[in-house]
């Protein structure tokens, strides 16, 4: 697994600190695959605003 490049760790930093979160933590929700299904009027936008880059 590799480690948060320093623009993760600047954007990920309120979560990393957690205790339950952590680094590690961070790095398998960054690697974690999502499945949309259904996006109408509002889940759109929100998918979009949902996705890192």
């Amino acid at each position: 697994m590799a480690s948060l490049n320093d623009s993760q760790l600047e954007r990920y930093a309120r979560h990393i600190v957690l205790h339950d979160i952590g680094g590690a933590g961070q790095k398998k929700l960054l690697d974690a695959k999502v499945a949309l299904v259904g996006a109408g009027g509002i889940g759109a936008p929100a998918a979009l605003n949902l996705a890192e880059e």
